[in-house]
Formats: structure tokens, sequence, C-alpha cells
């Protein structure tokens, strides 16, 4: 085949590829927090922000913006909220220009099926300071909003293209280079209670410099009921202040097991903290009732009705 016959056949290939991949239905944008109201850093408000942010969702090529005047196009879009958490400029060590920054926070919710579906992603957007003047700090400002719209758009897309995939291609990607895609794998694989995913999430109860991300890592595993993560989780109690030891406490009785009761009978019964001795009481009661319900079901099975 001739060089130029061969370029075109691949770019037409590669456009017939763009062109089957899955498009995602978003509503329009909704935006939140005061940062991208009457922001003199920015130098323009609300529109502006929600127009960059529809044209990078449009500009990836793999979303679809939908009107509320039509639910029939798209019966279940995606509604996202965007969130500009901050807008600074900053100075780095080693470096004479200063930079602009904006924080992004993207939640995304899509409702209509079996369980509501939940997620969210986050970026940061930096870009130097060129020149020093009201003007030069408001360019390099959007610069950095531009970028960090991007992010946010390639990290939704990241996300929602782990809901498509299989469990063998997400347990694979759990070894990527990208740590977005490692996230965004784990997240999933935790959300289908797959076992690969425990391991993951159990060592994630180190990272105690991020509380919020210990507790996320903590529902999670609630949720899937790891009984691995049963002695972790004790071990993360030790030291603990009595409102984060409750959040154990019901997060040891969600998960259940042996060695969960007995630790929330120990708790129950010998803590110092009222409290805490209350909410492991209450946990252990919860356990108990889950589980006598789960015998009462199990024997219902094995009669026939008369």
């Amino acid at each position: 085949m001739k060089p130029a016959l061969l370029l075109t056949s691949c770019v037409l290939l590669l456009g017939a590829c763009r062109s089957q991949a899955p498009r995602h239905p978003v509503a329009p944008v909704e935006l939140s927090g005061d940062t991208v109201r009457d922001n003199a850093l920015l130098g323009f408000g609300p529109d502006g922000v929600r127009d960059l942010f529809t044209d990078a969702l449009a500009g990836s090529g793999r979303f679809e913006l939908v009107g509320d005047e039509e639910p029939k196009k798209a019966a279940r879009p995606w509604r996202m909220s965007l969130d500009l958490p901050f807008t600074r400029e900053v100075l780095k060590e080693g470096n004479p220009h200063s930079f602009a920054e904006v924080g992004a926070n993207l939640s995304m919710e899509r409702f209509g099926g079996a369980v509501p579906q939940r997620y969210e992603v986050v970026g940061l957007g930096e870009a130097p300071v060129q020149e020093d003047s009201e003007e030069g700090r408001r360019a390099a400002m959007r610069a950095a909003l531009e970028n960090v719209l991007r992010q946010v758009t390639e990290s939704a897309l990241l996300q929602l293209s782990a809901l498509e995939r299989s469990d063998e291609a997400l347990v694979t990607d759990l070894r990527a280079t990208d740590a977005r895609i490692r996230e965004f794998a784990l997240r999933t694989l935790a959300e289908r209670k797959h076992p690969a995913a425990a391991p993951l999430l159990i060592e994630r109860l180190k990272d105690t410099g991020d509380a919020d991300a210990v507790r996320r890592t903590i529902g999670a595993l609630a949720e899937m009921k790891a009984k691995s993560a049963v002695p972790a989780l004790i071990d993360l109690a030790r030291g603990r202040d009595s409102g984060f030891l409750q959040e154990i406490v019901f997060a040891v009785g969600e998960i259940g097991g042996p060695e969960a009761e007995a630790y929330l009978y120990t708790v129950a019964q010998g803590h110092d903290t009222p409290s805490v001795q209350a909410a492991a009481q209450q946990a252990l009661d919860t356990l108990y009732a889950s589980r006598n319900h789960a015998t009462v079901e199990a024997r219902g099975q094995g009669h026939a009705d008369p």
C-alpha cells in the first residue's frame, strides 16, 4: 500500500474509532461556592467560568451537552456541579516568577438507576505570572483556570470510562502508570465489592495525614464488608478521639464477623468513654439483629411451601 494511502486509511480509522466511542450526556453545569462570584483575580464571573468548562467538555469529544428541555434525548444525564475552592498567587523556591493557582472540585451525579451514582474528581491548575501587573496576573489566572478545567474534564472521563470496564480490566488498571487511572480503578472495584480492592484500601488506612481520605477509605471498606479490614481498623482506633472512634466502631459493626463482634463486645463493656460504649453497644445490637435475620432467611430457604 502506498504511504499516502496508508496515512489516509489510518486517519479515517482513527476518526471512526473516535466517533464510535461512547458519549456521556451532561445536563447544564451548575456552579457552587463563592470563588466564582465577584472574583477580582479571575476578572470574569460565573457565566465565563461555565462557558470555559462547557467548552472543555465539548472539546473532549466524549461529552454530549443536553438541555433540560431534552429529556428524551438523554434519559439519564450526568449532572455536574463545579466548585473552585481557591484562586491564589504563590511563590516557588528557585523560580523568579510567581504562579497563579486555581483549584477545582467537580461532582458528578446520575439518577434513575437502581441506586444513585455519585463521584467527585479534583484538579489543580497553575500558570506563571509573566508580567508583574494586574493584566498579567489575570492572564495567568485565566490560563490556570483553563488548565484545571481540562484536568477535571479528563479525570471525569477516566472515572466514567472505569465504570464501563470489566473487573479484569480494572484489576490490570491498578498497575497503570497514571495515578488517576489507578485511583478510579480502585474506586470502581471497591464499589463492586471486588476482593482485589480490599488490600489496597487497607494499606491506605496508614495515610493518617489526610483524615478525609481515611474516612472515605473506612466507608468503602464498610460498604464492601471486607472482614480482612477489621484488624487494621482496630489498630487505627488506638489513641483516637471519641468522635473518630465511634466512626470506626460503626464501620466494624457494618463489616461484621467474629473478630468484629469480639471487639465491639469489649468496647461496649469496658471503654472509658460512655458515648463510645453506647456506640459499640448499638453497633453490636445491629450486628446481632442482622445475623439473626440472615439465619432466619437461610432456614426459610430450606423449607418448601406446603
